[in-house]
């Protein structure tokens, strides 16, 4: 797959024009993704020097890219038939419908082409376990007893009992 990921926000905590803070498991994600075969296409707002910054930090850090700001690494901006549209299979950026997932939710919707509803399904059979695991340590049979049980997607299962 190509996969086109944004910088600024995405790799690093956004701190534009400066780098920010490298965000938790990203590079490692990324470098993953990269053995298994996969070309990785930096693409950011950053020209120039900043874009040089960005791919230097990376690079420091073991991470190179099959391309920068480009779909191939001979690509030239302003030749004939240049678009500034990068033709990937996938992209990473902060800016995404619903913002940025977690790198490991990340890592496995690429390796195991999962849908967002299969992960969000799995989250949340994961969730429903966890709370019936939890009932069956709780005496159910006194008439005074209420559960209320809350989860979502992205907050921790809450229960509560009375």
């Amino acid at each position: 797959m190509i996969i086109a990921v944004d910088f600024d926000g995405t790799i690093v905590e956004h701190r534009y024009p400066a780098i920010g803070k490298e965000i938790p498991f990203a590079i490692d994600t990324l470098k993953k993704l990269q053995e298994e075969g996969h070309r990785l296409i930096l693409w950011s707002v950053r020209e120039n020097e900043l874009l040089d910054e960005a791919v230097e930090f990376c690079r420091q850090r073991g991470l190179e890219f099959y391309a920068v700001n480009t779909n191939y690494p001979e690509e030239q901006a302003g030749h004939q038939y240049f678009s500034r549209k990068l033709k990937a299979d996938v992209f990473i950026d902060d800016r995404n419908v619903g913002g940025l997932f977690d790198w490991n939710s990340i890592y496995r919707i690429i390796h195991y082409r999962l849908k967002l509803a299969d992960l969000v399904d799995e989250t949340l059979d994961d969730k429903l376990g966890e709370a019936v695991e939890m009932l069956k340590t709780v005496d159910i049979r006194s008439p005074k007893t209420v559960i209320s049980v809350h989860f979502s997607y992205s907050l921790p299962m809450a229960i509560q009992i009375y």
